[in-house]
């Protein structure tokens, strides 16, 4: 008797493992001098469906043809229908076919013969695929060079393959290595190419001959070329037509990189049919948008992406659906979407199903591994996969065999993760020249294979479900996919480990936010040295391609360890610094808007504004949520190439602000938000002298997430000063916008330095109008006082102390030469010092002198301004007073006094809370964190009071 929960398990699970367990105890009877391990679970009815009925693989797909010498046949078939299209160019199957005849007669020319492998370096193009046809008609195989690639990866496949010929385009010879391989330049060398004979060459290849080798990553640090022979793709076509019945109809896009496997099954599926493949250009790639479109323009009817990049299309569907109602007749011509290459979480096709149900498109998922040829699996998808919670790949491709085995070898029951291994017609030869790591991932198996035949040792986790399909489960060891690329952590931890300045390293992919994984890479230097994040993304992006680069690296003193020594992965804690080694906060309206969404979307507390967003972590599919909120915030329709052309957050602001010239949205308002979101009442400061509220940012961050902070602003964008003529007027400007947050008290008010003032006069203004102030809050501010004669102040010492206090409040230590400013005229005073604050970064690339003049008025209008309040209402006040003092701060009149004269002014003995820094240094780390907590407290004591 067994007892369970019937919610939990079914009848059939439970009676399943009643089996296993009477077989088990009959084998320990029967057996009882055999270890535990070696004694058998499955009954024989159920190895015998693993084995038997669920691997039916007795039909035989194979065909003698190779597969250039198929494209043959289909060019006879249908020479004139359109075989390749690459933006306004085009080519017939009868051009193709003469363009690549007269490419592989050159080549054997040269000596090519069958099973040599040619290396292609070509960008997307007609000459592309002319470069593979070509060498597939020389007898020879191709090796992909994808140009995107660093020169060190490109090197290492080169001479690892012993490349002799190389295929490629004499513009892109500045991005290959050195090499000694023959150049075949299908640009500049053409003429000469179409000399040779346009006819089909006869040569000994047959279906048994290597057709390309496509390296992967690899554990042990390099890359491993897998060997793919003809028959192994040919065979794939021919086993899968009853499904698809591709054929002349056929629209194909290639838009996987021709290193991927996957570019295999759209090239081939699309020639070997008389079908049309529209060749995608790199940046449309890139865009969801414009791939959208290029779908609908080429009316494209199979479509094969990974999981990742439909998802964003599946976004883009539902804008269309919303402003086009003819979209059967003007949008999608699609019948097919495969997916492969990573795996799929189906609950993302809700949204799709819900628009075009599931019979039209047919949705097919695919599961696939370079070693057996693109494609293992197949599984057509339903409104009922919408149950599953995991990802479903279905049954194997009639000619192959999947077996699902624990560590011993042995099938596992129904339900239990095991190993999955492949058999059958699409296993490849193995890797090139790496003979121990063929033995170790193409084994034999006595019971499962025949004479002759090995198994693909997969390294993925998959189960079976009870009705014969497979769900899998994730990789078994440090190999993961991310966004469809198969990646090894060893290789990049073994890349990383060659720099000099590195000690050890550790690879991990982090899954913070569901969904959203990422790479991050953790570091411990070597003793005595000193280099930062963007030296070790650089290394690595000399020797790695873009979708190995870790997206966040942390540098630690030492690696947490386990209790025997090993590296404690869990204790390693998810990654919150900025990207880059040079850290540079807002510095206007639009940066720091820009800041706010980065952060949001890719979920780092500090983000700067020389950050790359690839580098942060960001991929397509972020790129696409990213862009999304720039369009709503800033009301543009600013095209998802435009990040991919700017990635940083300053120059993303600069397109922002060209493309806002010509649109009605405004982005100047007296109040900025430094933070837009909280559940406490919001905080409205008023900055100091210059008007420029972004160097409060690092303040309203460390009063935490939950703090709503608003600043105020009295420059535009251009840098002008709003021109008020007296801190009433200012105070009544600021209160009309804060209304528009808040249209009703208690309101909490801060200000520093000048702001201090201006904060003073706007609670009593709301006073006024019967409004309910619970605090006033200055910072290091002497209280309102008659003004004696002022000495006169020329603009270079204006300018000297605008200068010096924008560096102070950014962090930034660096002295300025103040001597040549003092005699210049005033245009190159402003000229200089626009250059001084640009070296610092301290103003937004297109800030010019014309910003630099404004600020200078503007400050000094708001240093000589007159206030003093003749009638006033007293009211609580708050002082936090930096504990340095800086020169001529306070005035001599006051600096005996620790309330800085704001007794008279304060309904209550006024609150003085020093803090740490100095008058502007106490709004930098690390000083502005205490100053954070002592206000964090003062507004949680008020709030609990109010409440």
């Amino acid at each position: 008797k067994l007892s369970y929960d019937s919610s939990r398990f079914e009848d059939e699970t439970i009676n399943r493992m009643l089996g296993h367990l009477q077989t088990l105890l009959t084998a320990i009877v029967e057996n009882p001098h055999i270890i535990i391990q070696e004694l058998p679970l499955l009954t024989t009815a159920e190895t015998q469906q693993l084995l038997k009925e669920w691997n039916q693989t007795t039909l035989d797909f194979s065909v003698n043809e190779c597969i250039h010498q198929l494209f043959e046949l289909q060019v006879n078939k249908t020479p004139d229908a359109i075989a390749v299209v690459y933006k306004n160019q085009q080519l017939t199957y009868f051009e193709l076919n003469q363009k690549a005849n007269q490419l592989a007669n050159y080549l054997i020319s040269l000596g090519v013969k069958p099973d040599n492998l040619v290396g292609i370096c070509v960008e997307r193009s007609l000459e592309m695929i002319i470069g593979i046809l070509g060498i597939l008609k020389a007898g020879a195989a191709y090796v992909p060079l994808d140009p995107e690639y660093p020169q060190e990866r490109l090197q290492f496949i080169l001479e690892d393959a012993q490349v002799s010929t190389l295929v490629t385009q004499e513009y892109l010879s500045d991005k290959l290595p050195e090499n000694t391989a023959k150049a075949v330049y299908l640009d500049t060398d053409w003429d000469n190419i179409s000399q040779c004979s346009f006819e089909n060459p006869v040569t000994e290849v047959n279906n048994a001959s290597l057709a390309y080798v496509i390296y992967t990553s690899g554990s042990t640090g390099k890359p491993k070329g897998v060997l793919v022979n003809h028959s192994n793709v040919t065979r794939l076509f021919t086993a899968t037509e009853s499904w698809y019945h591709f054929d002349s109809n056929d629209v194909w896009t290639l838009f996987h990189s021709y290193a991927f496997d996957f570019s295999v099954w759209e090239i081939w599926g699309a020639l070997l049919y008389g079908g049309r493949l529209v060749v995608v250009p790199y940046l449309v790639t890139r865009s969801p948008e414009s791939f959208y479109q290029l779908l609908c323009d080429e009316k494209v009817t199979v479509l094969n992406q990974t999981p990742s990049a439909f998802y964003q299309l599946v976004a883009v569907d539902l804008d269309f659906e919303r402003t086009a109602e003819t979209q059967r007749e003007e949008g999608l011509c699609l019948r097919l979407v495969i997916f492969g290459g990573e795996s799929l979480d189906v609950q993302g096709l809700r949204s799709w199903f819900e628009v075009h149900g599931d019979e039209f498109p047919q949705l097919v998922n695919m599961y696939g591994i370079t070693e057996t040829t693109v494609h293992v699996t197949y599984r057509p998808l339903s409104w009922r996969d919408l149950r599953y919670s995991g990802s479903v790949i279905g049954c194997p491709i009639p000619d192959l065999r999947v077996y699902v085995l624990d560590r011993y070898l042995r099938p596992v029951p129904v339900g239990v993760p095991g190993e999955m291994y492949v058999g059958g017609a699409g296993v490849t030869r193995g890797y090139l020249r790496r003979v121990e790591l063929t033995k170790e991932r193409f084994i034999t198996h006595s019971d499962l294979c025949a004479d002759g035949e090995v198994l693909y040792k997969t390294g993925d986790l998959a189960r079976y479900l009870p009705g014969g399909e497979l769900e899998y489960l994730g990789r078994i060891d440090d190999q993961v996919k991310i966004r469809g690329f198969r990646i090894e952590l060893g290789e990049i931890e073994g890349s990383l480990s060659q720099c000099e300045a590195v000690q050890s390293c550790c690879m991990m992919v982090r899954e913070d936010t569901p969904g959203d994984k990422r790479l991050v890479a953790y570091v411990v230097l070597q003793k005595g040295q000193d280099v930062g994040v963007n030296y070790l993304r650089q290394f690595l992006k000399d020797r790695l391609p873009d979708y190995m680069i870790p997206g966040a690296f942390v540098l630690l003193d030492a690696f947490p360890l386990t209790a025997n020594g090993k590296v404690d992965r869990r204790a390693l804690k998810a990654p919150e610094q900025s990207g880059s080694d040079l850290f540079v906060s807002p510095r206007n309206g639009v940066e720091l808007q820009l800041v706010q969404i980065w952060s949001r979307v890719l979920k780092l507390e500090s983000v700067g504004v020389k950050d790359n967003f690839f580098d942060l972590g960001g991929h397509s599919l972020l790129a696409f949520h990213l862009m999304g909120e720039v369009k709503t915030l800033f009301d543009i329709n600013i095209p998802l190439a435009t990040l991919f052309q700017c990635p940083t957050i300053e120059e993303l602001a600069i397109a922002i602000q060209q493309y806002t010239q010509q649109s009605t949205y405004s982005q100047w308002s007296p109040l900025v938000a430094l933070q837009h979101h909280g559940s406490k009442p919001p905080l409205f400061c008023v900055p100091g002298s210059g008007g420029f509220p972004f160097y409060l940012y690092n303040l309203a961050r460390c009063l935490g997430t939950d703090q709503p902070f608003y600043s105020f602003q009295a420059q535009n964008a251009d840098g002008e000063l709003l021109t008020l003529g007296s801190i009433e007027d200012t105070a009544a400007v600021y209160i009309q916008a804060l209304q528009t947050v808040q249209p009703q008290g208690p309101y909490y008010l801060g200000g520093h330095s000048f702001g201090g003032k201006v904060a003073f006069e706007m609670a009593q203004q709301l006073l006024r109008q019967g409004e309910k102030v619970a605090l006033v809050a200055i910072f290091d501010t002497t209280a309102p006082q008659k003004s004696g004669d002022r000495p006169e102040v020329d603009d270079a010492t204006w300018l000297i102390d605008i200068a010096k206090s924008m560096q102070v409040a950014f962090a930034k230590d660096v002295k300025m030469d103040t001597e040549p400013l003092r005699s210049l005229p005033l245009d190159q005073q402003l000229q200089y010092v626009l250059n001084y604050l640009h070296q610092l970064d301290l103003l937004p690339p297109n800030a010019d002198t014309t910003y630099i003049k404004n600020l200078l008025q503007g400050y000094k209008a708001n240093n000589t301004v007159e206030y003093l309040p003749q009638q006033f209402q007293p009211l609580p006040i708050t002082l936090f007073r930096a504990s340095e003092l800086i020169s001529q701060h306070p005035t001599s009149e006051l600096s005996a006094d620790i309330t800085w004269g704001w007794t008279p002014f304060s309904s209550t003995p006024v609150d003085v809370q020093f803090v740490p820094g100095n008058h502007v240094t106490m709004m930098t780390q690390p000083y502005v964190q205490e100053f954070a907590e002592k206000l964090k407290t003062c507004l949680q004591k008020l709030q609990n009071f109010s409440s």
